[in-house]
């Protein structure tokens, strides 16, 4: 019968699973999709009239049709680089930060530094 320190393992597993970015995952991504997290990862979430709005107001040169935005939001959401929440017109979408996983270092340093201290010092 599987505890409650069993399932909450198998909870932090299945989250570390997940999709999610890290930054150095953006440097990965074609330019238009790279514009967009940029933009997301300025405010976290942003509905669709609020994404169109700011790319109305970007350099025509660097501005994305809505057709292309439409796309590329289909394209980071199916790649869990966004949350979508809603549909269409009232879709919100939000970055979907990775959550890092705790490092094993620590404990063998710590374990090393206190057998080394435990030791009689003539022993060195």
């Amino acid at each position: 019968m599987p505890g409650v320190f069993d399932r909450l393992n198998k909870e932090i597993q299945d989250k570390q699973q997940e999709g999610g970015i890290t930054a150095l995952d953006l440097a990965d991504l074609p330019p238009a999709l790279r514009k967009i997290m940029r933009l997301m990862l300025r405010e976290i979430q942003m509905n669709y009239p609020r994404l169109c709005e700011v790319m109305d107001a970007m350099p025509e040169r660097e501005r994305l049709t809505r057709d292309e935005l439409q796309g590329a939001l289909s394209t980071l959401t199916s790649q869990f680089w966004l949350i979508r929440i809603g549909e269409g017109e009232k879709a919100i979408y939000k970055v979907n930060l990775r959550r890092k996983a705790g490092s094993t270092l620590a404990a063998g340093i710590w374990s090393s530094l206190d057998e080394k201290l435990k030791r009689n010092p003539k022993d060195t």
